[in-house]
């Protein structure tokens, strides 16, 4: 096998794909609607100052109106939130229909029945091959450890068992 042919996008998906993660969801209110994408590549960052990131497609046509919020809500999705992530993951569709959300005072939209919440904003983006690595900075956050996480793993959502 040659190292061109073991870097082919299919199998560096399918590879990549053997980490599991967990299932978040970036949002804020833009022009007074909720607008936001799905992100499993979410990490903690730094606790001083209180940092995460997540990685973005440059192909994202969410994105570039995110980031003009001054604040934006990660949720990071319970087992039971499967329809919602699938929901949110969609291109054309009123991605919030029908889901529970509050925004906080900033902007921020943050989906009830999360497993943890994050409020944030918009630290530093490096670009990184077709993503950019957004660096957030956390404001406040919660976590309701008794909410099972959603799991992304082998291109499917699984759940803890």
């Amino acid at each position: 096998m040659t190292m061109r042919s073991a870097l082919e996008p299919l199998r560096l998906r399918r590879v990549f794909g053997s980490f599991p993660t967990g299932v978040t969801v970036v949002a804020a209110l833009i022009d007074g609607e909720p607008r936001g994408l799905v992100a499993n590549s979410f990490v903690s960052v730094s606790l001083d100052p209180p940092m995460v990131s997540v990685c973005v497609a440059h192909t994202s046509t969410t994105w570039p109106v995110l980031r003009q919020a001054g604040r934006v809500g990660v949720s990071v999705l319970g087992a039971h939130q499967e329809n919602a992530g699938r929901q949110l993951s969609a291109r054309d569709a009123d991605r919030f229909a029908a889901l529970d959300w509050r925004a906080s005072e900033d902007g921020a939209i943050l989906l009830d029945g999360s497993s943890a919440w994050l409020d944030c904003s918009v630290e530093r983006e490096i670009p990184a091959g077709d993503h950019d690595i957004v660096l957030l900075r956390v404001h406040d956050l919660d976590a309701d450890p008794d909410v099972p996480p959603l799991v992304f793993h082998g291109s499917r959502f699984r759940r803890l068992g």
